[in-house]
Formats: structure tokens, C-alpha cells, sequence
């Protein structure tokens, strides 16, 4: 479906969406001037999908298997090459809207991908400091040059073979529901990330679990200026150094035969 009349390449937006009917309106809303949005849904039990079939996007039914999987499934099911992606918590500012827009009636100019900021909402207020911001992402790009490539299925990040520019403007991001999914958001990752980094090799030591999330909490807090944005910017900060320190001990559970998840009870049926 072309809901877009903006000169330039043809665009697809490409979505990944689970149990996101509170959020993935506003997201669709923000595509507006793309000409084709698809979704993939890894089985969503609320309206999502319905949300987004209303608001003219193709829905996809796919198991979620890993993030990076799952949006390399969506760039491939677009219809057009160049392709920009969010999840359904984000969406695309005005400003940013206004930059793509400029970069697409040029025909994206000698350009194979488009990095810009993305700008977290955390309770509340909008973090412009620390670690937060303005933490740079590739998310726009000529499928033919690359995508989302690699086999880490968290923290996974596009690439592309040849020059990328940045945009101005934010993409605006809704990262949390609540403190509790949170943690519960930033324990899954800790898991994934430290199951990932001992299948390659690499090993936690003591000065890793006692040096690192010091680090980056003093980096993000202090040098990096996350202060100035209050109580939001030193929660933030405690929490993401807490992720490290979690990852680091998953890590050496790992490296010991230790189990870092409860497992599966027995005869329990296999979603």
C-alpha cells in the first residue's frame, strides 16, 4: 500500500512487534510517509497485529528466534530496497521525518545506509545525557548493500558496504513500561549476551565483574555528563552498570557448568 507522495526511491519500513498494541500505533502513525510497512509478529495475543493491519501495514506471522533474525525476515519480506526499521516502541521525530525525506529526494544521494540519534524516554523524561544519548543508529539503508548481518541475536546492530551518512533529528524511543520490565528486559539481555560472548570464547574474570560496571556507570554518570539529567540520568546510569555486572557473572556461571536459567520443568510443553 502507498501511503506516500514524497519524490525519491521507493521506502519500505520494516517492524518487529510482540504483545505492542499500547504502543505500535504511534509508531505506524510516524511512517506515514513511507510507501509500505511490514510487520512481523512473533505471535502476539493482544491487538497488535489487528492495529496494524487498520492501519494499512502487511502482517507477517514469524516465531521469534533472535532479534537479528527476526528484522533480517523483515527486510527481506520488503517489497522495496531501501528499507528503514523500528521496533514498534519507537518512532520517527518530525525533524527526523524532515532529514529522510531532504536524503530521499536526492536519491539518497552516493549514500548506503543513514545513521541518526535515538532518543530514550525513560519515566517520564527524555534523556539528552550520559550513555542514553545520542546513541547512534543505523536503521535506514539499501538492502542490496547490506542489513543485519552477523550471528549476535541481541544488541544486534545493521551494516552496511559503503558510505553512511548521519541525519538530524531523533528517533524517539519508548524503551520501558515500568521499572520491573526493566530489569526483567535487562537480566533477559545480560543472559543472551553472556551465552553469546562464552560460545565465542571469552571468559569473565575478577577484575572484569569489579573494574566494568564501575566503569560504565562513571562513564555514562560523570564523563559523559548523565547527571544533568537528574534522578532519571543516576537511575538509569545504576541500572545499565547492573547489566554489566549481571553479564559478567552470567559469564562466569557459564565458564564453571553452572546454570544461569531456571530450566524448563519436566514434561513441560515446548512454546
Amino acid at each position: 500500500m502507498n501511503t506516500s507522495s514524497s519524490p525519491g526511491p521507493a521506502l519500505s519500513a520494516c517492524i518487529i512487534a510482540f504483545n505492542e498494541a499500547d504502543r505500535i500505533g504511534d509508531c505506524l502513525a510516524s511512517l506515514a510517509f513511507c510507501d509500505e510497512i511490514v510487520v512481523v509478529d512473533s505471535g502476539s495475543t493482544d491487538a497488535t497485529a489487528d492495529i496494524a493491519r487498520a492501519a494499512g501495514a502487511r502482517v507477517l506471522q514469524r516465531k521469534f528466534d533472535g532479534f537479528r533474525s527476526q528484522k533480517a525476515f523483515a527486510v527481506a519480506q520488503a517489497t522495496h530496497d531501501w528499507v528503514l526499521c523500528l521496533d514498534a516502541d519507537e518512532r520517527v521525530g518530525e525533524a527526523l521525518r524532515a532529514s529522510i525525506e531532504a536524503a530521499r529526494a536526492t536519491g539518497f544521494g552516493d549514500a548506503a545506509g543513514y545513521r541518526f540519534a535515538r532518543l530514550d524516554n525513560y519515566f517520564g523524561r527524555f534523556l539528552r545525557h550520559g550513555n542514553a544519548y545520542p546513541d547512534h543508529v543505523l536503521r535506514l539503508f539499501d538492502r542490496r548493500c547490506g542489513g543485519w548481518r552477523g550471528d549476535r541475536e541481541v544488541h544486534e546492530a545493521a551494516s552496511v558496504d559503503g558510505p553512511v551518512r548521519t541525519l538530524a533529528g531523533d528517533l524517539v524511543h519508548f524503551p520501558y513500561r515500568s521499572l520491573e520490565q526493566q530489569l526483567a528486559k535487562t537480566q533477559r539481555y545480560a543472559r543472551m549476551m553472556a551465552e553469546h560472548d562464552f560460545a565465542r570464547g571469552k571468559r569473565a574474570t575478577l577484575g572484569k565483574l569489579v573494574l566494568s560496571p564501575a566503569w560504565r556507570f562513571w562513564r555514562g554518570w560523570l564523563l559523559r555528563g548523565g547527571f544533568l539529567d537528574g534522578w532519571h540520568g543516576l537511575v538509569y546510569a545504576y541500572v545499565r552498570a547492573n547489566y554489566v555486572r549481571q553479564k559478567t557473572i552470567m559469564l562466569w556461571l557459564l565458564q564453571n557448568g553452572q546454570a544461569v536459567a531456571t530450566p524448563p520443568a519436566p514434561g513441560a510443553a515446548d512454546d
